[in-house]
């Protein structure tokens, strides 16, 4: 299936942006659980806010750059594919992330510093992700 550059270019912005919203929705939902356990509101911002300086400078320092070499690819392509928006290794690494975190997360459960530690990170990772698609409008 031939498509064009732009049509990719706006599929790897769907995944890359689904990607932040549903870690976005992960976080919230592990920092409820932390809530509802007894978590201090303390302890539930400093993992917010770690979180969310942790994604600016993933997304500035690692993110931004990740996207824009893809983005660059995409133009690059001949005769652009439907199934081209990623490399095939970006999709092994995605499962291997989502495997990551529902092992994480399972371990985290019912256990206030590890679920708001996991909180954290998936907030950042959310945050990197959602800041830095921005890379897909400027191109």
């Amino acid at each position: 299936m031939i498509t064009t550059t732009g049509t990719l270019v706006k599929l790897a912005a769907l995944v890359w942006y689904s990607g932040g919203v549903i870690l976005l929705f992960k976080s919230t939902g592990m920092v409820r659980e932390a809530k509802l356990l007894g978590a201090s509101p303390d302890l539930i911002l400093l993992a917010a806010l770690t979180g969310v300086i942790l994604g600016w400078i993933k997304s500035t320092c690692l993110f931004e750059r990740a996207c824009k070499k893809n983005i660059d690819r995409i133009l690059a392509l001949a005769s652009p594919k439907i199934w081209q928006f990623y490399r095939i290794r970006f999709f092994f690494f995605l499962c291997a992330m989502i495997l990551f975190g529902s092992w994480a997360y399972a371990g985290a459960r019912n256990q206030v510093h590890l679920l708001l530690g996991l909180a954290g990170l998936e907030l950042s990772v959310s945050t990197a992700l959602l800041i830095s698609g921005r890379c897909f409008h400027t191109r």
